[in-house]
């Protein structure tokens, strides 16, 4: 290969790549220089400019790192074990009740103290705590606060940032004209009423009650007693605090803080009206004078915050398009286009809710005079309304704008405050602008000044960075962008590197990056570097590319570096002389002129450069100002490129190097004569000549050369001498006929031998006939086509390539007659071509070789005309269709029944078609058309033409969109008249037609064009006429383009078909969508959609072939939906991730997965029963909805009856049959159809004998219901005979008893109040003791009695505390020698109870076992609930399950009878759940008068004796344990002293006729009443002494010596035995040991031992004892009167305990009542329940007597306190009284009827209206969501978290488990979707685990 052609080939090769690398570099104008990653959230970060540190604080660390964002130091600061209602524990003072837990450290502030070398970082954790490190190691504490030892550290000194991850804090640090350093803080409020406060919070957890919105604190960190004090006196005008009243409506979040002059700005939001009204702004800008500069009146006083507070509001935006919320600010100094030097701005990014944003820009001096105008209305015009108070603060009350006519303020007290101005005020009007850039989740804003140029970078919440150039007007240059982390919003602070402003920091949720703000290197030329209108990038001229202006190394020399302010012509460019250089002339030098911005070259190498490291150095010659002239030496002409082949020339380039780099560029032509000749053969010589260059022409050889000096031949130089070829006209010709053609020549010699060449190797001789023409003779053409065209050319015969130039072609036609002509006319039309035809024997021939009959044809013949019709004014266009319709257009006419139509000659077609125009008509008429040739031969059409009128009657819709495209349909009559109709909108623009008929015209609106909004004529016009008709006209409204603001779901399936639901606003000018999607396949896939309402359409989502992000588009009425955004100029590229506008997102995902429960293929079903299937669903995240489920067995639907994530059940209850034996099941999701299973329909032969057999049981077992009935009724009726006569027998003996009964009726009836002690704290039991009680009474009571009294035993003089004995309250103890796989294995276990399916088939399977007792399922329910108190919304969830099976199975029966005893597992859940959600209400509302009740009942007992032995009282509500004898008593007071009690002698009131030991209660009851009773001596434990008045002391016991014998029996020693006198002293006392003593009295054998009486049954005895032959004969019901008294002794305190039973408070509703009681509604109105008695059965067996009864019985539960026999007899028949009063059915009580239903009778009917009441309130409450109910519960759970022992619960339900393990597996087995989960293989699992057995567990697995 030649040199030349390499070079060539190199040179074509670098121009491809150079295209190529610029067509393919990145349009970003950023660059991420370094990034730093966080494994936790950033919060803030901080630059430190003398050491170019960044600090980066983080969740629960601080980054240390250098200036390249490398890591120095890190240090941990969370989590810590907090509370938010705990002050912070650096307060000395500081305890705290509640309990704590780790809690991460969001930090909220990060500022640097440079003066000081500290960093203050302030965290969430501690209530705000701040910390002061040290600059050069954050890992270290700068200083220690408080100090150890501190006294005086008060809340507000610690509590300075927001406690809560989500409330806003900023700051900024400043020093005041003393050099004292201060801290300024705007922190939201996070106490009482926030939404950030705990909801667990109590009445005494008012933290945040006194800490200020904004403070100024004291940062001089050599004063630490006053650091972070507001650090004036008094302290609160230092601060700025909201009343506490009227902090709902000032909810401040905090944007950013920062120094602007001596004034400090803080921009805010408060959010207290958001989502009230849109278009009002919400953004607040306040300003605080500083003391930064001298003071204003000596040098000790501060200024004060509240004095010079001052705010505005902020819009951005207007005529209801605001942006009312800002999100981020940065002030900045720009230059603007007034020319008056920069200006002060404060940019701001603001955003509405539906995440559209913009940006505006405010001056600061507006923001000034605003503010000093705002002060001077308050002093001189205060009623102008321009500024008010802020009464909202504290120090903001009292009417300040008062007229002060005579005070003129000084211009320190407009901008600061004056005397009589010192409160905080706010400017009621805001301060507005326009957006100057509008785009979607703008985050952040920075702003710099470039070269006189502003720049804007904005932050987005997808995780990009924008960068604006603005005009100097603020205007929008252009943009770019650059995609920093996808998904990370950044943070809305961002700081330029201080010392090198082309970085900017900024922070996205988890990394810190260093943002280069220019990316110049991407510009490889002057014109693009300057073309980008990048004001940070410039050309660097010497270095030759573009850069930055101090990356540009020669900056010391003058137009070194060109700038965008400079402008493109200032780009460096060159002029080469010669511009063009023949290959054949040897020229030495080319001279250069250099233009633009250059330096100056002197001082530099300069060198020309061609390529291919061939150069030559230049010389300069000139140096005129910016222009410099040089020359350089050409290349050798052996070193010219070759010229490719087919061209005449080739451009080579030519650089200027400096110093080795090119600077300037250019290039020159080289040029070869001879081949342009070449490369135009047909016109060599005038395309020689023609050249832009200059060249000759050889004559004598034919040939182009480039110089006259090569040659001695004649040279021609001018095109005119060239010999050429004059083209003249050929008469056509015959095909095959020879004939000889002239063709005459110019500047051609004569004899020259040439020959005539008509192409095709078809040559004809050429004879020179004269000096200048030749002829081509005997040329013989021929063609089959009806004519066709032949070239001629002149060809030299000595030179077969030369050709004579021919300059115009000149032609030669031939024609066939036999071709193209089927009718006479036709045929004799030809002749006006020249073509001599003629017609015979009816077909075309030659002339010449036919004898025409005449050249007459036959009558013209019309075969069509269209149209039909036309408008009177005529104009239409009407063709006709025909045969011989005339052989010109001049011999034809036509006419229309006498009106004549103007032929068209330009579309006349001779003897087929004629087109005429229509002329006018003056009234409608029908007629032919005819046609006239020559005047004589005529012919008329088969079809009439009408002239007709065309009406418009309405036009629909009226209005639509102004993007267009709605489609209007116009109906009237005659519509279609004519050959052209059109629709034309305000007689502009036409409406595009689509349809039309004589009736309806249907078209497609155009655009608007103006954004007028009133109605535009639309007319339907004809024949390109205007408007004829008023009649013809309607009018037309343009409205607002719909909006489309979102679709949802966002995913689809890849079988597409899911309907896609389109969001926005003015869908009802819409007539047709259409959802494109791209990027799914080769072609965009459309779908079809339908609108459903204004702001709703619906859209089938297209199948994908994968699974990707695709691209959504809105065709709206055909019309490309962009967006309700402006569309900005200047945007130069899409982004990923970021939808334009009117583009959204669609995520395809795999198909949804379904099978059946246990994944069986064949399911068996008998006809006649209905079916139900549970279809499991496969792991997705299309978050598919149940009605997008369809079901099909067979053609039959299948109703979904139950929906969860992971399955649902579909149910046919009717009948399922079919002539098929299997129907498929298939499953359908949009376009995704699947058969999942065959249904295999069976016999139910099975079904009848069933029937049958169960049918004859109930029949037998009803014979012996009825047998047993008869015979119980007889034996009743005996008894009450017998009853009868008893009760007359006793009637004479009752009088006398009654009359002294109700004389002591009278005289107790006083209020027990007075005696009770109402200051002794209630003895709550704790949480877990009360859930251990009432979750297992009888084992509770078992624990205590083995482990409590032996560990009393042992330490008599201990304390009686109750320790947690019960197992499930100790840490768990497995047995890891002989079980070390248990914890796994229960670990496991716990897995499978949380599997719903598991769990509630596991229940099942163990109520179905005949040896599973209802003690067994009382307690399998505890230790559920126990296990499952962490979960307690999955505990609900199970027990609803449950009780439904327990509904279902009651409803068939009776289902009053439901939930009326405890006898299943769920009725024991039921009981435990209603304990755990009732905890609250009953410690809260229930429990204090519950106490009162108890202690009434205890102290009306003690007033009467009570007999130790038997436990019968004078006092009670029992009759069974009353004392029915009448023991005279008499009380008296002793004055009782405790060794060791550390307490003084009490008097004691005791009864003379009791007991030693009873005393000895009493007298420990008086000492330790304010103490929990388990904490209380036993009367066994303590000896009792008593000092008589003789000096004499004695031990009493109850039995001694001195005890005497009654009736064969030893009597209990009394006070009355031993003489004790009233106010006698006596002295208690701890047994130093244990002795064997009587024990208690109510276990002394009866048969030894008497009290009071002796037992009931031996007074009855026919043999009477000597004590009681005696005494009066007196029936024992004679004193069932004492009843009533001690009932209305107690009927006070009863009726406040059921009336806060029966009560709703307000403050705190009782949510599991409402919820439970709803649920059981739900399930009555299921089943077609409408009994109210049923229901209110329900809800009574539920929660009163599930409930409240059992808490009503057994108070221990509740308090820890003693409950004697005597005190739960009495509480049965309070219970019973509450029992009845919830009972329906109404009492029938006689004189027969049992004293305990007697006794409340008369209570009861009110009690029942108080019942029913409550249960009307409880249905009248606001329904409560599964979301409410399901926070309560984990509310619950959290409260009470780590309470239990979960694995020992675990464990006993494991040993139910492992006994039933067989029931169970098979259970599991059965269900198809615990197989279709391998349920049964996770069991066995367990059960190898526990029990150790590895073998199983693998041979399982």
């Amino acid at each position: 290969m030649p040199p030349s052609e390499r070079i060539v080939l190199l040179l074509g090769v670098l121009f491809l790549g150079t295209r190529w690398t610029i067509h393919q570099r990145s349009a970003s104008a950023l660059q991420i220089q370094q990034a730093f990653t966080s494994p936790n959230q950033t919060n803030n970060f901080v630059v430190d400019e003398v050491s170019r540190r960044v600090y980066l604080a983080t969740v629960n660390t601080i980054y240390q790192l250098n200036g390249t964002l490398h890591l120095e130091v890190e240090k941990t600061t969370g989590p810590v074990k907090d509370n938010s209602l705990c002050h912070a524990p650096q307060l000395p003072q500081a305890t705290c009740e509640h309990p704590k837990a780790y809690t991460d450290n969001f930090n909220k502030l990060l500022q640097l103290d440079r003066a000081q070398g500290v960093l203050v970082a302030c965290g969430s954790v501690y209530q705000g705590f701040c910390e002061l490190r040290k600059m050069e190691n954050v890992s270290e504490i700068a200083v220690e606060f408080p100090p150890q030892g501190a006294k005086t550290v008060f809340p507000s000194m610690l509590n300075i940032a927001a406690n809560h991850p989500n409330a806003s804090t900023v700051g900024l640090i400043f020093r005041s004209h003393g050099g004292n350093t201060r801290l300024l803080v705007g922190a939201t409020y996070t106490g009482m009423g926030s939404q950030f406060f705990p909801k667990n919070h109590s009445k005494e957890d008012l933290r945040f009650e006194n800490t200020p919105e904004l403070a100024i604190r004291s940062l001089n960190i050599k004063d630490l007693s006053r650091l972070f004090t507001y650090d004036i006196n008094p302290s609160e005008d230092n601060v700025f605090k909201i009343k506490q009243e009227v902090k709902p409506k000032n909810k401040l979040n905090f944007v950013h803080a920062f120094i602007q002059k001596s004034y400090s700005y803080i921009a805010i939001n408060n959010d207290a009206n958001m989502g009230h009204k849109e278009s009002q702004p919400n953004s607040i800008l306040a300003r605080i004078c500083l003391d930064t500069e001298n003071p204003r009146k000596s040098t000790t006083e501060s200024r004060k915050l509240t004095e010079s507070y001052i705010q505005m509001g902020l819009q951005c935006g207007s005529n209801g398009n605001i942006y009312n919320r800002l999100v981020s600010v940065y002030p900045a100094e720009i230059f603007t286009a007034d020319g008056q030097g920069p200006e002060h701005y404060l940019f701001g990014v603001f955003a509405k809710s539906n995440k559209n944003s913009a940006l505006c820009a405010y001056k600061f001096s507006d923001i000034e005079e605003v503010i000093r105008q705002g002060r001077r209305n308050c002093s001189n015009s205060p009623s102008s309304g321009d500024v008010q108070v802020l009464d909202s603060v504290i120090q903001g009350s009292g009417a300040v704008c008062i007229q002060k006519g005579n005070i003129v303020l000084q211009p320190e007290q407009l901008d600061c405050g004056a005397a009589h101005l010192q409160h905080p005020l706010a400017l009621r009007k805001p301060l507005r602008a326009a957006p100057l850039f509008e785009a979607v989740g703008l985050s952040s804003v920075a702003v710099d000044s470039v070269h006189h140029h502003t720049v804007v970078f904005l932050g987005t919440t997808s995780g990009r960075l924008r960068k604006l150039n603005l005009l100097k007007n603020l205007t929008l240059a252009n943009y770019k962008s650059l995609k920093l982390r996808s998904g990370e919003s950044v943070h809305h602070i961002m700081t330029f590197d201080p010392n090198d402003r082309n970085y900017l920091y900024l922070m996205t949720s988890n990394h810190l990056l260093r943002v280069k703000v220019s990316k110049c290197d991407q510009y490889t030329s002057c014109n693009e570097c300057l073309g980008a209108s990048d004001a940070y990038c410039g050309w660097c001229t010497l270095e030759s590319r573009c850069s930055i202006q101090r990356e540009c190394s020669p900056q010391q020399l003058s137009r070194s570096w060109i700038g965008l302010g400079e402008g493109l012509h200032q780009c460096p460019s060159m002029t080469i002389t010669p511009p063009e250089i023949s290959i054949t002339v040897d020229m030495k030098n080319v001279g250069i002129l250099i233009n633009g911005s250059v330096p100056d070259l002197h001082s530099s190498t300069v060198e020309c450069d061609y390529g291919l490291g061939v150069s030559t150095t230049a010389t300069l010659h000139l140096d005129s100002g910016p222009s410099q002239i040089q020359t350089c030496p050409l290349l050798p002409r052996e070193r010219y490129p070759g010229i490719p082949a087919g061209r005449d020339h080739i451009t080579v380039p030519m650089a200027i190097k400096v110093n080795g780099i090119p600077v300037v560029s250019g290039n020159f032509i080289v040029y070869d004569c001879e081949k342009t000749g070449v490369i135009h053969p047909k016109t060599a010589c005038r395309s020689c000549l023609s050249t832009r260059w200059r060249c000759y022409w050889n004559q004598e050889k034919n040939i182009c050369v480039s110089s006259k000096n090569d040659s001695k031949d004649l040279l021609l130089e001018n095109a005119s001498s060239c010999p050429s070829l004059v083209a003249s006209k050929v008469a056509p010709s015959p095909s095959g006929s020879p004939q000889d053609i002239a063709v005459s020549l110019d500047n051609t010699e004569e004899g020259t031998a040439l020959e005539c060449d008509f192409g095709n190797e078809q040559l004809y001789e050429a004879r020179w006939r004269g000096r200048s023409e030749v002829v081509c003779s005997g040329v013989t053409l021929t063609t089959a086509d009806r004519s066709q065209v032949f070239h001629l050319n002149l060809r030299r015969k000595d030179h077969p390539d030369k050709y004579i130039d021919s300059p115009l072609p000149m032609t030669v036609e031939v024609y066939n007659c036999g071709t193209g002509s089927s009718d006479c006319s036709q045929c004799w039309g030809r002749q006006d071509k020249g073509h001599l035809c003629a017609w015979c024997d009816n077909s075309c021939r030659l002339q010449n070789q036919c004898r025409p009959h005449g050249n007459q044809c036959p009558n013209p013949e019309v075969l069509k005309i269209s149209p039909l019709s036309g408008p009177l004014e005529g104009g239409t266009l009407l063709t006709i269709q025909g045969r011989n319709l005339g052989r010109r257009a001049s011999n034809v006419t036509v006419a229309i029944g006498g009106v004549p139509c103007r032929l068209l000659e330009d579309q006349y077609v001779v003897s087929v078609r004629v087109v005429c125009v229509t002329g006018e008509s003056e009234s409608t008429r029908s007629a032919v058309v005819s046609v006239t040739v020559d005047q004589n031969a005529m012919g008329q059409s088969q079809d009439y033409f009408s002239y007709l009128i065309p009406k418009v009657f309405s036009m629909e819709p009226k209005n639509g969109s102004r993007a267009g495209g709605t489609r209007v349909t116009i109906r009237g009559e005659h519509l279609a008249v004519g050959s052209r109709v059109r629709v034309r909108v305000n007689g502009t623009q036409d409406c595009r037609i689509i349809k039309l008929n004589s009736d309806t015209i249907e078209c497609t609106m155009p655009a608007a064009v103006h954004p007028r909004s009133e109605p535009i004529p639309m007319c339907v016009e004809f024949e390109d006429l205007p408007c004829q008709s008023p009649d013809l006209i309607r009018y037309y409204s343009y409205e607002k383009n719909p909006s489309i603001s979102d679709i949802r779901p966002s995913k689809s399936y890849l079988s597409g078909g899911r309907s896609i639901t389109v969001m926005g606003q003015g869908f009802d000018l819409v007539q047709i969508v259409t959802m494109e999607v791209t990027e799914i396949g080769d072609k965009p896939a459309k779908s079809d959609c339908d609108v459903r309402s204004t702001t709703i359409i619906t859209c089938p989502s297209p199948p994908s072939p994968q699974s990707k992000r695709a691209v959504v588009k809105f065709y709206l009425n055909e019309v490309l939906y962009m967006g309700d955004s402006p569309i900005l100029h200047g945007e130069l590229e899409e982004e990923e991730d970021e939808p334009q506008g009117g583009q959204f997102y669609l995520d395809y995902l795999e198909n949804p997965q379904f099978f059946t429960a246990t994944k069986e293929k064949l399911i068996k079903h008998h006809p006649g029963e209905p079916l139900t299937l549970i279809i499991n669903k496969g792991p997705s995240e299309l978050d598919l909805a149940p009605e997008e489920y369809t079901v099909m067995i067979g053609s039959i639907p299948c109703d979904i009856s139950f929906n969860n994530n992971q399955l649902f059940h579909c149910t046919i209850n009717g009948s399922l049959s079919s002539s098929e034996r299997e129907l498929p099941v298939t499953v359908q999701v949009g376009n995704f159809h699947k058969t999942i299973a065959m249904v295999q329909l069976g016999g139910s032969e099975l079904a009848i004998v069933v029937s049958i057999v169960v049918c004859s049981v109930l029949l037998l077992l009803c014979t012996v219901a009825l047998v047993v009935y008869c015979t119980k009724s007889r034996r009743a009726e005996r008894y009450w005979q017998k009853t009868l006569l008893q009760m007359e027998e006793m009637e004479s003996q009752i009088r006398e008893e009654i009359r002294k009964g109700f004389a002591e009726l009278q005289t107790d009836m006083t209020d027990l109040t007075k005696e009770l002690n109402r200051s002794q704290g209630i003895p709550f039991l704790e949480y877990k003791q009360f859930v251990t009680r009432t979750f297992f009474p009888k084992m509770c009571s078992d624990y205590e009695r083995s482990l409590v009294q032996p560990i009393y035993e042992n330490d008599a003089l201990g304390p009686r505390a109750l320790p947690e004995t019960h197992p499930l309250l100790q840490d768990w103890q497995p047995a890891n020698t002989s079980r070390p796989n248990m914890e796994e294995g229960i670990a496991l276990f716990s897995t499978l109870l949380n599997n719903k399916h598991f769990l509630i088939t596991f229940v099942h399977a163990l109520e179905q076992q005949k040896d599973f007792a209802v003690r067994d399922r009382c307690s399998l329910a505890s230790l559920l609930t126990i296990a499952l108190h962490g979960k307690l919304e999955y505990y609900t969830s199970i027990m609803k399950d449950l009780l439904v099976d327990l509904i279902d199975a009651s409803a068939s029966k009776n289902p009053k009878l439901m939930l009326r005893r405890t006898e299943s597992v769920v009725e024991k859940m039921l009981t435990n759940w209603m304990s755990i959600c009732m905890y609250s209400y009953l410690k809260e509302t229930v429990g204090e008068p519950f106490f009162l009740l108890l202690c009434a009942i205890k102290q009306q007992i003690n007033k009467g004796s009570i007999d130790a032995i038997t436990g019968k009282a004078r006092y009670t509500l029992n009759e069974e344990w009353l004392l029915r004898e009448n023991i005279e008593a008499k009380p008296q007071n002793i004055n009782v002293s405790f060794q060791g009690c550390g307490m003084d002698s009490l008097m004691v009131r005791v009864m003379n006729t009791d007991t030693i030991c009873q005393v000895k209660e009493k007298i420990l009851e008086a000492f330790y009443k304010n103490l929990p009773f388990s904490q209380w001596p036993r009367a066994e434990d303590v000896d009792l002494e008593w000092f008589s008045s003789g000096g004499h002391s004695q031990i009493l016991l109850d039995l001694d010596n001195s005890s005497v014998m009654e009736d064969g029996r030893k009597k209990l020693n009394t006070v009355f035995h031993y003489k004790i006198p009233d106010g006698a002293s006596l002295a208690m006392s701890l047994k130093d040991k244990r002795e064997n003593t009587l024990g208690r009295a109510k276990d002394l054998d009866t048969e030894k031992y008497v009290h009071l009486v002796l037992p009931h049954d031996e007074l009855t005895e026919p043999k009477k004892s000597h004590r009681h032959s005696h005494r009066k004969k007196v029936l024992p019901e004679i004193y069932l009167t004492r009843l009533l008294s001690t009932k209305g002794t107690l009927q006070k305190f009863l009726d406040d305990l059921f009336q806060a039973i029966l009560s709703i408070p307000p403050e705190k509703p009782p949510l599991a009542v409402k919820y439970f009681f709803d649920f059981l509604e739900e399930q009555a109105e299921k089943r077609g329940i409408t009994d109210p008695d049923t229901l209110h059965i329900w809800k009574t067996n539920s929660l009163p007597l599930r409930f409240w009864v059992n808490i009503l019985k057994n108070p221990q539960f509740v308090f820890d306190i003693d409950k004697t026999d005597h005190m739960d007899a009495c509480l049965s028949v309070i219970a019973q009284a509450f029992i009845d009063a919830c009972s329906i059915s109404d009492l029938q009580l006689g004189k027969d009827s049992p004293t305990n239903k007697l006794l409340y009778a008369k209570e009861i009917p009110e009690y029942k209206k108080r019942v029913q009441c409550y249960y009307r309130q409880i249905q009248e409450m606001a329904p409560l969501s599964e979301q409410e109910m399901n926070a309560h519960l984990a509310e619950e759970s959290r409260k009470y978290r780590n309470e239990f022992n979960t694995n020992l619960a675990l464990s006993e339900i494991y040993q139910y488990a492992k006994r039933y393990r067989n029931q169970v597996v098979s259970a599991l087995d059965a269900n198809p979707t615990a197989r279709r989960t391998q349920l049964q293989h996770k069991f066995e699992q367990v059960i190898a685990l526990v029990e150790d057995n590895i073998y199983e567990c693998s041979s399982e697995a």
